[in-house]
């Protein structure tokens, strides 16, 4: 009979200065309890400008996730490692993403849109006006939407830009088409009879999921010659969860029903820590390491025919200055398109 022999697993811990390895503790917590091959990665700016250029060629189309996805998926690769699991579908299966309790209130909430429009719409304005920022934005949108439904309020959480923040570095006329919001509606409008939150996880998976986050993630694990693997997308397990009661799945804290099937696997130290993104600190490396590098991009895409140069410069500029209504993804979007359009030797 033969034997046999498996590699112990190896996981990962990646932060971007010292500070931030306090996330660190419950990764290595995790390690130590199923007795894992535990590595951490201390990525310096240094190191990730040295690796943007090849990240950004290796996109072929626009996406300002990619770059995180890339350099993730090498130094995994580096580390021997030919194929590794991802979470994807974790939060949008077992409601862990802010959208989910989002969708409980504005149900608990629907008498609001039972008031005119008109007067919803100057509710928005008030709200915008007491508080200019991108959460204001967003409040007022879901006060607009035609109803509190799933269908008509879902696009306005994915969204990264409002329509009147557009109009100002855009020339082009908006011309009314949401294909995010098409999408959730078409599909919503099918799916009516399943839980609430189920509608939530219709429109996660359909539309960012599959078109931001499984693609960035496949390409440019391949791009490094790594297989990413995403057990929590099993057409089964996908079917099985969808037709659960909210009762079960009320997101009280994230990822409720997966974390209890769990139950006494995973410290209560790692369950009910804050919730914390996989994010790089772009918001710091925008007004430093980074800036040149946006800024050439910046100003050149201000030149293309469809941009308004003076409202792109503009909103730059107050992202430098701390404007609360302007965020890094907005700047690091145009950044990316630029690097594309160059790229591509696209011009318009």
């Amino acid at each position: 009979m033969s034997r046999i022999h498996s590699q112990p697993v190896k996981t990962f811990n990646i932060a971007f200065d010292e500070s931030e390895f306090s996330e660190a503790k419950f990764a290595a917590m995790v390690a130590k309890k199923f007795k894992t091959d535990h590595h951490e990665f201390l990525l310096k700016p240094e190191d990730f400008l040295e690796q943007l250029p090849e990240a950004m060629n290796a996109l072929d189309h626009p996406s300002g996730d990619g770059p995180n996805s890339y350099i993730v998926s090498k130094i995994t690769r580096q580390a021997g490692i030919t194929m590794a699991l991802s979470g994807l579908g974790g939060d949008e299966l077992f409601a862990g993403y802010p959208v989910f309790r989002y969708a409980q209130k504005m149900q608990q909430q629907k008498w609001l849109w039972s008031l005119p429009q008109p007067l919803r719409a100057l509710m928005a304005s008030g709200i915008v006006m007491a508080k200019n920022n991108s959460q204001s934005e967003k409040l007022a949108q879901y006060i607009k939407a035609e109803s509190y439904k799933v269908r008509d309020t879902f696009a306005v959480s994915r969204q990264i830009s409002s329509i009147s923040q557009l109009s100002k570095i855009i020339s082009e006329k908006y011309n009314g088409n949401d294909s995010v919001k098409q999408t959730a509606n078409e599909l919503l409008r099918e799916n009516e009879k399943l839980p609430l939150l189920s509608q939530v996880s219709v429109a996660e998976i359909s539309t960012y999921m599959q078109n931001v986050l499984l693609r960035d993630t496949d390409q440019m694990s391949m791009a490094v010659a790594l297989e990413v693997r995403v057990p929590f997308l099993d057409y089964k397990l996908v079917e099985y969860v969808m037709g659960i009661s909210d009762a079960y799945k009320n997101p009280v804290f994230p990822k409720k029903l997966l974390v209890e099937s769990l139950g006494d696997l995973l410290p209560d130290e790692v369950v009910h820590r804050k919730k914390m993104g996989f994010v790089f600190p772009w918001q710091r490396w925008l007004k430093s390491e980074l800036k040149e590098f946006c800024n050439k991009h910046i100003h050149s895409l201000a030149e293309k025919g469809f941009v308004h140069k003076d409202g792109l410069l503009n909103r730059w500029n107050r992202f430098l200055n701390g404007a609360q209504d302007v965020r890094w993804l907005d700047m690091w979007l145009c950044v990316v398109l630029e690097h594309w359009l160059e790229k591509n030797k696209i011009e318009y």
